[in-house]
């Protein structure tokens, strides 16, 4: 992160010690230490926040999509089941027609042809 390099930490550390003092230094490395873990600690918790929210951001943008093809897999199921029932309802409709026509026929009788007795010869084809 930072470029320092062995001899500018033994500059520090003397510069250090003559103005903090031998008997204060350790407690103030000690400090500093803390600190330094504390601000670590701080910023690691910052990046995972950011890492959790552009998940849930994607996350609600999935969930969003998921909702949309539903919603359109719905109107599209919806209209073939509407178109699906009105062809239905005309096939019983042509049954039922069919069916009342058909119980005409059955209660209402053709005229039988006239016994061949009664057809005289003139109207009889020759069969060869």
């Amino acid at each position: 992160m930072f470029d320092i390099s062995f001899f500018e930490m033994f500059v520090i550390a003397l510069i250090a010690l003559l103005v903090v003092g031998p008997e204060r230094l350790p407690k103030v490395a000690r400090t500093l230490g803390h600190l330094w873990g504390r601000a670590q600690r701080y910023v690691n918790g910052i990046k995972a926040d950011m890492t959790r929210d552009l998940a849930l951001d994607e996350l609600r943008e999935m969930k969003q999509k998921v909702q949309e093809q539903a919603q359109s897999t719905k109107s599209a199921l919806n209209l073939v089941s509407s178109e699906l029932t009105q062809q239905v309802d005309q096939l019983n409709t042509s049954i039922a027609q069919t069916a009342q026509t058909v119980a005409q026929e059955i209660q209402e009788p053709k005229k039988s042809p006239a016994p061949e007795s009664q057809i005289s010869e003139q109207q009889k084809l020759p069969i060869n």
